[in-house]
């Protein structure tokens, strides 16, 4: 496996492009560029990238659009990066899978900040070293969760997780049958506080289930709603 860590800067305005790219070839990213969502979705679709710094706002196909088909083949953990930060803009963005959004202007070394932190968590980059001298496995019936390597597999098959569907699953996994609200998710898993519009937390929920499902139909049943409430991680025994 290649400790190569491959980035795509997704950016209409050529000068905060290059900027990125400067900032972030510092720290010994390879790092490729697009100026439009189409060019966009076609490398993202052709390569393997450890992480997409996306802009919203771009002619041809803007980064909604182009995340919205992403999704549909690859988790590639996505940092959107938009002159929108009105509360709207951000949930719209959580909900179709971002991992994280920084609002412009921002400082390249805050963006260089959050990928690093994105990397860490993240499925797609897990460390190439040999095995953790105290790993941290949790395992459930018909689910393991392998933290070090952010890796989890249900009856045997492995899941592929965006970082903000695993980080989702191993909180309410770290808790079993306590009961979290929307808004403690949020605040905890997001690190954001939002008020009023809770649908972010309810789309993972569903996407997770979905993609459990697909492998597990035991494993997507451990995560519970709580009518009224929110959500608990339920541990089914044979």
């Amino acid at each position: 496996m290649s400790d190569i860590i491959k980035l795509l800067v997704v950016e209409d305005e050529e000068r905060i492009r290059r900027l990125l790219k400067m900032y972030l070839e510092r720290e010994g990213y390879e790092v490729e560029e697009a100026e439009n969502g189409e060019v966009a979705l076609q490398l993202a679709l052709e390569f393997d990238y450890n992480c997409i710094l996306l802009d919203i706002m771009m002619p041809e196909k803007d980064g909604i659009e182009m995340m919205t088909e992403l999704r549909l083949q690859k988790d590639t953990p996505i940092i959107l990066l938009t002159a929108k930060g009105e509360e709207a803009n951000r949930v719209e963005g959580f909900e179709l899978g971002a991992d994280d959004y920084i609002v412009k202007p921002f400082s390249p070394r805050e963006v260089v900040l959050r990928v690093k932190a994105l990397l860490k968590r993240s499925t797609a980059f897990a460390p190439s070293q040999g095995a953790s001298i105290s790993k941290e496995i949790v395992v459930f019936p018909h689910l393991t969760i392998d933290h070090d390597a952010h890796r989890v597999t249900a009856d045997g098959v492995e899941v592929g997780l965006t970082p903000k569907e695993y980080e989702l699953l191993y909180f309410l996994a770290k808790s079993p049958d306590k009961v979290f609200d929307r808004e403690q998710l949020l605040k905890e898993v997001w690190h954001y506080d939002f008020f009023g519009d809770l649908r972010t937390v309810d789309t993972h929920v569903k996407r997770l289930r979905e993609k459990l499902n697909r492998v597990s139909e035991k494993s997507a049943k451990m995560i519970v709603t709580v009518w009224g409430v929110g959500y608990k991680f339920e541990v089914i025994n044979e």
